[in-house]
C-alpha cells in the first residue's frame, strides 16, 4: 500500500542505522514490524500466569525425555 509521510529526518536517520536497512522503505518496514511483534509479545506476557492448567517446564522435560 503507498501511503506519503512526513517522518523527521533525525528519526528516519536513526532507523536506517539501527535496523542497518539499505534504504528507506526497508528502515520503516523493519521498524514497523518490530514494532508489531514487540506489541504481540507485550499481549502474550500480560497473560503470563493466569492459566489455570498449564504444562510446567517439569513436565514439559518429561514429555521431551519419553521420544
Amino acid at each position: 500500500m503507498k501511503t506519503t509521510l512526513d517522518i523527521p529526518e533525525k528519526e528516519l536517520k536513526d532507523a536506517i542505522r539501527f535496523t542497518g536497512a539499505k534504504t528507506k522503505r526497508e528502515a520503516i518496514v523493519t521498524a514497523v514490524a518490530d514494532f508489531n511483534r514487540r506489541a504481540r509479545l507485550a499481549k502474550l506476557a500480560n497473560k503470563l500466569g493466569t492459566f489455570k492448567k498449564f504444562i510446567s517446564a517439569k513436565d514439559l522435560k518429561k514429555l521431551r525425555d519419553k521420544h
